[in-house]
């Protein structure tokens, strides 16, 4: 009696034989397919961006009414576009967070294996989560950042201060949008690294706060260079250069933050995927 595996005479495996199923061979585009329905199908994506939303919005309405109440109408050499930076600030610490779930809670729960075995080749893997968190973060941030900019740009220039450069919107829209997108994906390198949530949102966030805490209780003479240089390169400092309002006289000016961000960016994706190339999992 023929076997179970046997079909159309033949058995399965049998040279000549051909699957009813139809098979297909894995590319980028499958990866992509499936790091878009986990990211948008867990809680923590819309809890995180919607919090992100909020303190985004929130902070930079506020610091706008603010703004607003004075009677110089913020003509006081404060750029228009600049009470942005409050929210973004704020609220680059979820996007971190985000970034090091969209990897690290795969291996909370386990779930990595099920990844790796789906799509064995770990640099697509992580390409893919690295595609799909780059898109959610900047689509989010410039939405964002462009409501907040129309809104300051009406209600401000409205009550007296100067309008807005070309160049001043592109920095305070489009360049904060791709900065925030290249720290998330820095943090989605060190979740990768780390594979631990809590670890890597806290690395995360000394990242984002502790250069500029540390510059300022630097007091002795003999440390005002490497306070200088942290202040410099600090995260909030390069991040206020986008609205032409920088922390200290010196350091990343214009468009130079964003440089740096990239290379700290595929720094860090370089590392991840050369770790998790070396691991089983």
């Amino acid at each position: 009696m023929p076997g179970a595996g046997a079909v159309g005479g033949g058995w399965a495996g049998a040279p000549g034989y051909t699957s009813p199923i139809p098979t297909t061979h894995a590319h980028l585009g499958n990866a992509l397919a499936s790091e878009w329905t986990k990211i948008r199908s867990v809680r923590s994506t819309l809890w995180t961006l919607g919090v992100y939303v909020v303190l985004v919005l929130g902070l930079g309405l506020l610091v706008t009414w603010v703004l607003s109440m004075e009677n110089d109408g913020a003509s006081n050499n404060t750029p228009v576009l600049s009470g942005g930076f409050f929210g973004v600030l704020v609220g680059s610490l979820c996007i971190t967070s985000l970034g090091v779930l969209t990897v690290s809670s795969e291996y909370g729960t386990g779930m990595i294996r099920t990844t790796l075995t789906a799509c064995p080749n770990r640099g697509r893997v992580l390409l893919a989560k690295a595609i799909v968190f780059f898109v959610v973060a900047f689509t989010v941030t410039l939405v964002c950042t462009s409501l907040v900019a129309l809104v300051q740009s009406a209600v401000l220039t409205g009550n007296g201060a100067d309008d807005p450069t070309g160049s001043e919107w592109l920095r305070a829209t489009l360049g904060v949008s791709l900065y925030i997108a290249l720290f998330g994906l820095l943090a989605l390198a060190v979740g990768a690294l780390l594979r631990h949530s809590a670890g890597g949102i806290t690395l995360m966030v000394g990242v984002l706060l502790a250069p500029l805490v540390l510059a300022l209780f630097m007091f002795a003479r003999s440390m005002h260079a490497i306070r200088d240089f942290l202040l410099e390169y600090s995260i909030p400092n390069q991040l206020s250069a986008f609205y032409s309002s920088t922390l200290s006289n010196s350091g990343p000016t214009g468009w130079d933050p964003l440089w740096i961000m990239l290379a700290l960016a595929v720094a860090g994706l370089g590392a991840a995927y050369a770790v998790m190339s070396q691991r089983d999992v």
